[in-house]
């Protein structure tokens, strides 16, 4: 299937963009960082982060988007990403596209994700015409609670999950998911 290209998007302060080349050693480092990776199974080696920037630019040339590189506009830094993912894992909601940001903890405390996932939910709202948009994380990330509470998405306990991918036996502490959702008729776009 052709897609025309990603676009990329530009907010008040940071640039969503395809990945470069030179994204690679900041996005090896953030891998690599167990304070950035405390809510995964583990950190990635540089061979899992550089298969990890493969797939996201596989995913932009089969779906037209994808997980956006996060630039600060004013100083071109690298900080992370924030875009759009199909889950396809099995569970309840799925198949869904999710919303998804992972940044630098450098770029942390400065509203850097919530600000760039408005502009990816607009996108996918009004460009791709999505109806519902999904998040979620394991029930002790806070800080990406909190996130999707900003952004206007909502949780029923009653769809929270256990993780299909996530192993009991090993990580039993990031098993158990919340669920925001955000449905496009609740959305409204940024003027």
């Amino acid at each position: 299937m052709d897609h025309a290209p990603a676009p990329e998007f530009a907010t008040e302060r940071l640039l969503l963009r395809r990945w470069r080349e030179s994204d690679r050693e900041p996005w090896a480092a953030m891998s690599a960082d167990p304070a950035v990776m405390k809510y995964f199974q583990s950190t990635l080696t540089r061979a899992q982060s550089e298969l990890f920037a493969e797939r996201v630019e596989e995913r932009f040339e089969q779906n037209g988007f994808g997980l956006w590189a996060l630039e600060v506009a004013a100083t071109g830094e690298f900080i992370g990403f924030t875009g759009l993912n199909p889950a396809t894992f099995e569970a309840p909601f799925t198949p869904a596209l999710e919303i998804a940001w992972r940044l630098a903890r450098p770029a942390w405390g400065h509203g850097y994700a919530t600000e760039a996932a408005r502009a990816c939910l607009d996108f996918a709202f009004t460009t791709l015409g999505r109806e519902e948009i999904v998040a979620f994380t394991a029930t002790v990330n806070t800080r990406s609670m909190a996130v999707m509470e900003r952004l206007g998405m909502v949780r029923d306990p009653g769809d929270d999950f256990d993780h299909p991918m996530v192993p009991p036996w090993t990580h039993s502490h990031l098993v158990r998911h919340v669920l925001y959702r955000m449905r496009s008729a609740d959305w409204t776009p940024r003027g």
